[in-house]
């Protein structure tokens, strides 16, 4: 008796890679910002295809792409998480990857990435501490500082003398800038001793120290300055200076969709036939940094 060995169906072919910005495709693999990438491409220190790459190129991961004479892997599809921490800055230290003063520099005291490499969610000046976060994935770092997506930054104020009557309702209003006009969205009083007063104050965009500048229009003077929230991530009491830690699973999801961002779902390991339920992993969609070091300490210069 013949049995029927029909072979299964063929799965279908899978859909086409859509081209995407060269911009965004080199900034989603970790290599910078979109600003950044933008500035090489205006060097000529960019080529796809041998060619020399301009703005408005548009590429998938079959072309050949090359950053100063070397080749660049793009990503493909996200299934996991990107990385991204969260470091508590101290005064003194610059938000650059080199100084030509030789000046210590943030990046000397992150933990190595697992691809790519750190880029920078916003800036505090040299005289400014507090939160600054880190990620690897260009897409986000660009979506959580653009202006469009108004994410919130929060930052404790010490004013060093008396601050006139009707200042607090001035900054609120909004005081009239060299570059525009700028208002705080919250501020409120936390107390103080002697000749020292301290604020919280809330904006949703990151101009050049705009914080500073606000109070200084204002007729105050600003003896301190510490970013301590940015979006959803608060600074914390844990976090020392110096220090940086990974955000949970559910800090980066919150931060994603503040972005704009749907998480990503992880792929499932395809399971052999016969496998017992035991030996088969499942991803358990945690963060990229759980089996590492909970809480990181300086490196050191690298």
């Amino acid at each position: 008796m013949k049995t029927d060995r029909r072979l299964p169906p063929s799965p279908p072919p899978p859909p086409a890679e859509e081209p995407v910005r060269l911009q965004k495709a080199l900034a989603d693999a970790g290599l910078g910002s979109r600003r950044t990438i933008e500035g090489w491409i205006s060097e000529g220190r960019i080529r796809v295809n041998g060619d020399l790459a301009k703005l408005g190129d548009r590429v998938t991961s079959r072309d050949r792409i090359r950053i100063d004479g070397q080749d660049v892997k793009l990503k493909g599809r996200r299934d996991k998480l990107p990385q991204v921490i969260a470091y508590h800055k101290p005064e003194g230290e610059l938000v650059t990857r080199r100084d030509p003063e030789e000046r210590p520099t943030v990046f000397r005291r992150l933990p190595k990435p697992k691809e790519g490499r750190w880029i920078a969610v916003g800036r505090l000046d040299i005289n400014t501490s507090g939160l600054i976060l880190f990620t690897t994935d260009g897409e986000l770092a660009n979506r959580l500082m653009h202006p469009s997506r108004e994410v919130e930054r929060e930052y404790a104020v010490r004013i060093l003398g008396d601050v006139p009557e009707g200042t607090l309702e001035r900054l609120a209003a909004g005081i009239e800038l060299e570059d525009g006009l700028a208002k705080f969205d919250a501020v409120t009083e936390r107390g103080g001793t002697g000749a020292n007063r301290w604020f919280h104050v809330v904006l949703r965009e990151g101009r050049n120290r705009e914080v500073r500048r606000l109070w200084e229009a204002a007729g105050c003077q600003v003896s301190r300055l510490i970013r301590i929230r940015y979006g959803n991530i608060e600074l914390g009491r844990r976090l020392y200076t110096g220090n940086w830690r990974p955000l949970s699973e559910d800090e980066q999801k919150t931060l994603m969709a503040q972005a704009g961002l749907t998480p990503p779902v992880p792929k499932r390991r395809q399971v052999r036939p016969g496998a017992k339920p035991w030996q088969s992993k499942q991803p358990s969609g945690e963060s990229p940094f759980a089996r590492g070091p909970k809480w990181g300490r300086p490196r050191g210069d690298r």
